[in-house]
């Protein structure tokens, strides 16, 4: 299923509003900002308690982004405790959360000019995967979906993994959020 929503879905409340070109949630009170080895700031927010945890990773000046997404979302799947996995559902749940990571980010590399920024949230139930670019298209799974044939599969997979996904848009700036949710590992 894809929608664009000027929100989020469900009873999470609000987003964070973004923030403007070049802020990083480094400048925050509450985050710590690292640099990455392949360029790129990466920050971690703390969650309140019982809230999402947050971490926020920018592509400024990054190189090969999307191996560089992955291993931010492995690190923070680590720390949220989804890695290592003790049973081959919950690696199985971990290894989707990487998946979409890629599909989303390689999709901002291929039709929007690169990533700016990637920001990954966890609460109890779901894990939500946000990658946004400054480009103006509309992501959708290709119909019919083929596939036998090369290319073309990423919003496929990403809808097959994911419990929804949709674009939120801001008005008045150029660009876009992708965001794709995933249900919490099973125990």
């Amino acid at each position: 299923m894809s929608t664009t929503r000027p929100y989020s879905p469900g009873d999470r409340g609000p987003e964070p509003s973004p923030e403007p070109s070049g802020a990083s949630a480094a400048s925050q009170g509450d985050a710590r900002g690292a640099g990455t080895p392949g360029g790129g700031t990466a920050a971690v927010a703390p969650g309140s308690p019982g809230g999402p945890q947050v971490r926020r990773l920018s592509f400024d000046d990054a190189s090969g982004v999307v191996p560089l997404a992955r291993d931010f979302a492995r690190q923070a799947l680590y720390a949220w405790g989804w890695l290592p996995a003790a049973t081959a559902d919950r690696r199985a749940a971990a290894e989707d959360v990487l998946l979409v990571v890629s599909e989303l980010v390689t999709n901002a590399c291929l039709h929007a000019e690169g990533p700016d920024a990637m920001v990954l949230s966890c609460d109890n139930k779901v894990i939500r995967v946000e990658v946004s670019d400054r480009g103006t298209g509309q992501p959708a799974p290709r119909t019919p979906h083929r596939a036998g044939r090369p290319g073309g599969h990423g919003m496929f997979i990403v809808q097959r993994l994911c419990l929804d996904w949709g674009v939120m848009r801001t008005q008045g700036v150029t660009g876009k959020t992708v965001w794709a949710e995933l249900g919490a590992a099973p125990a």
